[in-house]
């Protein structure tokens, strides 16, 4: 068998076509798929054959990878390609889902006699243009000679948390990490958004904590966002931010956790989007701080 699997790609937004260039550059065939075609056909140029519909880009495929917007978008894509998939063919659902979905993602999976790999990558866009994401990974012993060059061509680093991806342990650890950084950026909108409303120098605040341990180059880098005027091309978007809020805190809430961090992490993003910033960087939930969504409101 090849060491260089034929994967086929469902989803092409900013991390699927980045994911898709670093397949290409290492050798992989590469049949690109998105429901927006127009987002897939950029791949063409690279390398990529780009298919009307998802049963074209698994045909064939040794690998389906999946980066869809949730779970249900992921399951309800394979179900349309139902028909083109081969048995024994390697899923690796790297869309970040709901712990409740992953059940029936695996049940599908294990239905139509493929090998199910739990994988959502931490990282966003300019690391997954790197081949720099850290790839989570959750799934059986049997099927990793299909599923390791993919890691390694997309990821720097791969973690496995077990070999059964049915139990969610890969995204698990996705959405205890994801928690981390959507507080850090609701703080981050939120610290700029005190210091103008006191008449306060956001520079003097980074003045004050730098060096020390308060001190974060990721709150230096979604500041500079904020700042510079430089929310788009998005590396993460409000949207999908939001998404990802509202899984923390089903997750918790499934399991006795009250998380009122993520919940209003949630909440503020669901305000920035509505102001107009969907599809800016997430950093853009700082304007949720202004009743018209503009400072000195």
């Amino acid at each position: 068998m090849t060491d260089k699997p034929t994967v086929g790609m469902l989803g092409t937004g900013i991390m699927g076509a980045a994911m898709a260039r670093n397949l290409l550059k290492a050798g992989h065939t590469v049949r690109a798929w998105n429901r927006t075609r127009a987002k897939a056909e950029p791949l063409a140029a690279d390398g990529a054959q780009v298919t009307g519909t998802p049963a074209e880009a698994v045909e064939g495929a040794d690998v389906v990878l999946t980066m869809l917007y949730d779970g249900a978008t992921a399951l309800e894509t394979l179900r349309e390609a139902a028909g083109s998939l081969r048995p024994g063919a390697v899923w690796v659902q790297s869309t970040t889902a709901g712990l409740d979905q992953i059940p029936a993602l695996a049940a599908f999976a294990a239905e139509h006699g493929l090998v199910f790999y739990d994988a959502p990558v931490l990282g966003t866009r300019q690391p997954a243009e790197a081949g720099q994401l850290t790839v989570l990974a959750a799934g059986p012993e049997q099927g990793r000679e299909k599923a390791t060059p993919v890691f390694d061509a997309i990821g720097a680093r791969t973690v496995w948390t077990g070999d059964d991806g049915s139990t969610a342990a890969a995204t698990r650890l996705k959405l205890v990490a994801n928690s981390w950084v959507l507080a850090a950026t609701a703080a981050t909108g939120e610290v700029v958004a005190l210091a103008q409303g006191l008449g306060v120098d956001p520079q003097d605040f980074f003045d004050i904590i730098e060096g020390g341990p308060l001190d974060m180059g990721y709150l230096r880098a979604k500041a500079g966002l904020i700042l510079g005027g430089g929310l788009t091309p998005p590396s993460f978007a409000v949207d999908t931010a939001g998404k990802d809020a509202r899984l923390i805190v089903d997750a918790g809430a499934s399991h006795g956790v009250r998380l009122d961090v993520a919940e209003a992490a949630a909440e503020r993003f669901a305000r920035a989007a509505a102001l107009g910033h969907a599809d800016e960087d997430m950093a853009a939930a700082y304007f949720a701080s202004f009743e018209d969504g503009q400072p000195g409101s």
